[in-house]
């Protein structure tokens, strides 16, 4: 199942680069409890932020695919490290030139599943905790994870919560010895998707 989600991303991906919109489509009715099973986005955003002496250091990607099937409680995300963007342009090149080295390892990924399903009632009451565990990639290091989140849905959308530490050390991210002191041993990930309801089943491998 994780590698049909995966194949499912490479094809959401794309979409979130496109450069033109497609015309606007008449309204759909509400769909069925058989549609309401695995849902898509190409614009879920991730932030980071990093506190230290000198300065703080926060990044938004806004561009991450993601795909959520509540059916089975299994998820996976995707996202450009070149994505990220940061207020201070040489702080951004910094970033993708020596720590995430992003030509070399251009993709961050995630793939998981939820320790414990909510009722489709509970979900449309309000945000539901959760916890999914799963497996992090970073710099092409791969690392078994567990975090919490949240889980609603509002109207026809899937709202996906999550908050956590990742430490760059742990894959293998180096900082120069001249800013280690500037720059948190852990760093506060956040992320806020909002899915749109899909098809139920699961994409065929082609």
């Amino acid at each position: 199942m994780k590698y049909a989600l995966l194949l499912l991303l490479g094809m959401v991906m794309p979409t979130a680069y496109a450069q033109t919109s497609a015309p606007t489509a008449p309204a759909a009715a509400a769909p069925s409890a058989a549609m309401l099973q695995r849902y898509t986005t190409a614009s879920g955003q991730t932030t980071f932020f990093s506190t230290a002496p000198l300065e703080d250091i926060e990044a938004l990607n806004s561009r991450v695919a993601a795909i959520f099937d509540l059916n089975n409680g299994q998820l996976a995300f995707s996202m450009l490290m070149k994505d990220f963007q940061f207020k201070n342009s040489l702080m951004q090149e910094h970033f993708n030139e020596n720590y995430a080295e992003s030509e070399k390892y251009p993709r961050a990924r995630f793939t998981g599943t939820l320790v414990t399903k909510p009722t489709e009632d509970q979900l449309r009451s309000g945000p539901q905790p959760v916890y999914v565990q799963g497996q992090l990639t970073i710099h092409n290091v791969k690392r078994k994870v567990r975090v919490p989140g949240t889980l609603q849905l509002r109207g026809n959308d899937l709202v996906v919560t999550s908050k956590f530490s990742v430490a760059p050390a742990d894959y293998k991210i180096k900082i120069p010895a001249l800013v280690r002191n500037n720059i948190a041993k852990s760093i506060d990930i956040s992320v806020i998707l909002t899915c749109q309801p899909g098809p139920a089943g699961t994409a065929s491998v082609k």
